[in-house]
């Protein structure tokens, strides 16, 4: 009784296909052990033993050019090399996909999370947030293409970002992002006065504004802090041609109750 087999039993035990077996061997990289009288190219354990390596080296990004010369010289520190440099790469993808995991999340919640409020102000207990300066603009100045490409390179993922805008009683606006660590600005925890709109246009955030200080005073809110514009671009791609923004502002704690009131 015949120890070997066929290739498409080989093909079977290691679950590839025929096809792929073949281009081993159109490569050089793996050889039949005989071909029978039937023509058959028959395998045994040596040709079994190959292909798992052949199959590992291409899972681990090898080219199969070059897989007969790892085969043929390789050391095994040369292999041990190879791993690492492997498992470098993997631990890098999967930072990158934790990331994105992070990022789709919070967007998917930031988006409920509008949808979800039927009254347009809610009073939010904010936690201590860290901002790093991105840039400051003048009051008047409107962010343009241009004025983008100049700064860009300072945040990654730029539209990943929250952006905050800050204002206060000068001419200046501050353009912040947020950090873990303490950076260069700090909103202090409280309870903080909030809006979330849909705009068109920027220009129509004044009007926004107005009405946010308007219902403010009608509340006979304190307000403690600067006026706060969080911009979260990414929620524009559930809104066609319309910008998201936040408005919230610090305002002096009035009951006991607000305090829970965190979202």
């Amino acid at each position: 009784m015949k120890s070997e087999i066929t290739i498409s039993e080989l093909a079977k035990l290691m679950n590839v296909s025929v096809h792929q077996i073949r281009y081993f061997e159109e490569k050089g990289v793996l050889l039949p052990a005989y071909v029978d009288n039937n023509q058959y190219r028959m395998y045994g354990m040596e040709q079994v033993y190959q292909l798992a390596h052949i199959l590992l080296l291409r899972k681990l990004g090898v080219p199969v050019q070059s897989i007969k010369e790892c085969m043929t010289s390789y050391s095994a520190d040369q292999y041990g090399q190879l791993l690492n440099r492997s498992l470098r790469e993997i631990n890098t993808e999967l930072l990158r996909l934790q990331e994105l995991q992070q990022f789709i999340t919070k967007v998917l919640h930031e988006q409920k999370n509008f949808q979800s409020h039927t009254n347009p102000y809610q009073i939010k207990w904010r936690d201590t947030t860290y901002l790093a300066r991105w840039m400051e603009i003048d009051s008047q100045t409107k962010l343009d293409a241009k004025l983008l490409a100049e700064r860009a390179k300072s945040v990654p993922n730029l539209f990943e970002s929250d952006i905050h805008y800050i204002e206060d009683n000068s001419s200046t606006i501050t353009l912040y992002t947020e950090t873990e660590a303490p950076g260069d600005f700090s909103l202090p925890s409280g309870n903080y006065l909030s809006t979330q709109r849909l705009v068109h246009e920027e220009d129509e955030l004044e009007q926004v504004i107005e009405q946010f200080y308007s219902y403010a005073a009608a509340q006979s809110h304190v307000i403690q802090g600067p006026l706060i514009l969080i911009e979260r671009s990414y929620l524009s791609l559930f809104s066609q041609d319309q910008l998201h923004f936040e408005l919230q502002i610090l305002i002096e704690p009035t009951t006991h109750s607000e305090r829970g009131n965190r979202s």
